[in-house]
């Protein structure tokens, strides 16, 4: 019997260790941290949004760039088989309104206690607290080497997953220091960057009160990405699914605009503020004529101030706001990171090139997609992926 090991213990490294198990083979799963899947429980305390619900052009366009190379991946893995996963392992789901996909319980610990049985009785042999830290010599003699409570051990693997994470959160264990490891064996990787990252402001005192309100309804730009998620007014600047979705477009230098009003054209909210003022404030006019709430008036003075003083010009500056910032929140903030390993150094089996019987999966490889469940819908499907490739190739030998 082949000696399978898969090092990380999230969606991807789980995924990845169910296919090679299924196929008959020993598998050992090491994770550093003290439990498996704690990103994913992180990711559940909001919902768990296993994946979303769309035509497939649509899904694999929130890819971007990435599209191309993931297209089998995900056709092979996609929303339906994500769900119909999740409904095996006894959790039903349900679809909102915008297609995101949830457990109906909105919580990840009875879906990963569930997948946990599945795989012990598979025979998944679970280590915590294994630290891999490279090889013992040359990649190519698969002895794997490990940090563990009881010192320094070794596995020698016939096959590798490598399903260790991005560069965020790393308190839950995605550090990124794998990227050193696969340099030093000559791997090709893309630095790591924030993705689905919180835009930083150094609000003025008069915002305080706003911290915690959502800005719902507006949309938001940054060059060619847009979105009309909501948004929350924090301490430290702006956070949010619809942040979010335009995070990269900052990261990559474009202005960060907001259109309070997108529904309304320029002529059509100079209609409305043409309407008789009498002594009311600007803000009352604003909050009368326009349906502007508070928090979206305190943006607004906050960053126009002085406001102009013809309505056509504040008219356009409702519907094109420049929020004035400084750049994305720490990356170990984001909830995800662009960066990793570069598809070029991958086959199309997500072997590594260079390093024959290691495969990658999940945000190790070099992918970005905006949160509403591509994120962990993609781990599941890259794990899979590499989990089933990884089994062919012992096949094979």
């Amino acid at each position: 019997m082949s000696q399978a090991v898969v090092i990380g213990a999230g969606p991807a490294g789980l995924m990845a260790a169910e296919m090679l198990a299924a196929a008959g083979h020993a598998v050992t799963l090491c994770e550093a941290k003290p439990s498996v899947g704690r990103k994913f429980l992180m990711a559940g305390k909001s919902g768990l949004n296993l994946t979303k619900s769309e035509t497939p052009e649509a899904f694999l366009h929130a890819f971007t760039d990435a599209a191309e190379p993931l297209a089998p991946v995900l056709a092979a893995f996609d929303a339906q088989k994500v769900q119909e996963w999740a409904q095996g392992l006894g959790q039903e789901v349900f679809t909102g309104t915008t297609g995101r996909v949830f457990p109906k319980v909105m919580k990840a610990s009875p879906l990963l206690r569930a997948w946990l049985v599945r795989l012990t009785e598979a025979g998944v042999q679970i280590n915590t607290r294994w630290a891999w830290t490279g090889w013992d010599g040359a990649a190519q003699n698969a002895v794997l080497t490990f940090e563990t409570p009881q010192g320094p051990q070794t596995l020698q693997a016939d096959v590798t997953v490598l399903a260790l994470g991005g560069a965020s959160w790393s308190r839950l264990g995605a550090t990124g220091t794998w990227a050193e490891v696969l340099g030093a064996q000559g791997v090709a990787t893309s630095p790591f960057a924030p993705a689905n990252a919180g835009i930083a402001i150094a609000w003025s005192d008069h915002m305080t009160r706003h911290f915690g309100t959502p800005l719902k309804g507006a949309a938001w730009s940054a060059g060619p990405y847009v979105s009309r998620g909501e948004a929350t007014i924090s301490r430290h600047g702006l956070e949010g699914g619809g942040i979010y979705s335009v995070s990269r477009g900052v990261r990559e230098g474009h202005a960060l605009t907001l259109d309070l009003l997108p529904d309304f054209t320029v002529a059509e909210l100079l209609t409305k503020l043409t309407r008789p003022r009498g002594k009311a404030s600007l803000a009352t006019h604003l909050r009368k004529t326009l349906k502007l709430n508070t928090a979206q008036i305190a943006l607004l003075q906050e960053m126009a101030r002085p406001l102009p003083d013809g309505l056509r010009a504040l008219a356009r500056v409702i519907k094109n706001l420049p929020i004035n910032h400084a750049g994305l929140r720490p990356m170990d903030e984001a909830i995800s990171t662009a960066g990793g390993v570069a598809f070029p150094a991958l086959d199309e089996a997500l072997m590594l090139r260079d390093l024959p019987g290691v495969f990658v999966a999940g945000e190790m490889v070099d992918w970005e997609a905006p949160t509403g469940g591509y994120l962990i819908s993609a781990c599941l499907a890259t794990g899979r992926w590499a989990g089933a490739n990884a089994a062919a190739w012992l096949a094979k030998r």
